[in-house]
C-alpha cells in the first residue's frame, strides 16, 4: 500500500476487531508488564497496533517499521497529541531485512499482516531470529488463504463491505495471496523456529505465537 490513497483507505477502514483481537492474543501468552520491554511491529502500517499495545503496556517501548511513508505518515498523524504513547514509539521507513534495526535487541517481535505481503516468507522469520534476543516472545497474525474463490467473495462481502473499491480489491488479494496454516508450520520447520506454534484465531486469520529458544537458559528452561 505504497499510494496515499491506498494507505488512507486502509486507515480509515475499520480493523478494530482484528486489531483487538491480536492484542487479546497477546495477553493470552501472558507476557506480564512487560516493564521496560522494548517490542517491534513489523509491517506497522498506520501503527494502530502499535498504539494498542503501548497504551496496554505503559512500561514499554515499542520501534514501529512499514516500508510505505504514506502509512507512517498517518502513524505520525495518529501519535500527534498522545502524550503518553508518542514518546515511546519510534517509526522506521523501510523494508525488512533492514539494517536499522540492531540485532538481538527486542524482547517482543509483533507483526500483523505483512507475511501476506512477501514474495519470500523467510524474509520475515530471518529478520526475527536476526533482531530478536533469545527467549523474545513472537506473536504474528495474518489473513489466512480461503478454502475456495467462493468463499474468499464472502469473506470479501462480509469485512469489506461498504468499503472503497480499492480496499476491497487489496483485500481479496490479499486472502489469495495469504498462507494455509500448514504452509506457515512449513516455513517455521525450514527456518528453525518449531518452538513456535500456528493456530487458527478467525475465520479469516492465523497467528504465529511463543518464545524464541534461549540457549542460557537450558534444555529444560
Amino acid at each position: 500500500m505504497d499510494t496515499a490513497e491506498q494507505a488512507l483507505a486502509y486507515a480509515e477502514a475499520d480493523f478494530s476487531e482484528s486489531n483487538t483481537l491480536f492484542i487479546d492474543l497477546l495477553r493470552q501468552m501472558n507476557a506480564g508488564s512487560l516493564d521496560g520491554a522494548r517490542a517491534l511491529d513489523l509491517g506497522c502500517g498506520p501503527a494502530d497496533i502499535s498504539i494498542r499495545f503501548l497504551r496496554t503496556y505503559p512500561k514499554a517501548t515499542c520501534d514501529a517499521l512499514d516500508g510505505a511513508q504514506a502509512m507512517l505518515d498517518l502513524a505520525q498523524t495518529a501519535l500527534n497529541g498522545l502524550l503518553g504513547v508518542a514518546p515511546r514509539c519510534r517509526l522506521i521507513c523501510d523494508q525488512i531485512p533492514s539494517r536499522q534495526l540492531p540485532s538481538a535487541h527486542y524482547d517482543l517481535i509483533l507483526s500483523n499482516s505483512l507475511l501476506h505481503h512477501l514474495h519470500d516468507p523467510q524474509v520475515l522469520w530471518r529478520c526475527i531470529q536476526e533482531v530478536a534476543k533469545p527467549g523474545a516472545m513472537v506473536l504474528v497474525m495474518d489473513l489466512m488463504r480461503p478454502a475456495s474463490a467462493g468463499w474468499a467473495e464472502a469473506l470479501v462481502a462480509t469485512y469489506a463491505h461498504g468499503a472503497p473499491q480499492v480496499l476491497r480489491t487489496d483485500y481479496r488479494n490479499s486472502l489469495f495471496a495469504a498462507y494455509e496454516p500448514q504452509e506457515v508450520v512449513a516455513q517455521l520447520a525450514e527456518a528453525g523456529l518449531t518452538t513456535l506454534d500456528v493456530a487458527v484465531v478467525s475465520d479469516r486469520h492465523l497467528a504465529v505465537s511463543g518464545r524464541l529458544p534461549d540457549p542460557s537458559r537450558g534444555a529444560d528452561a
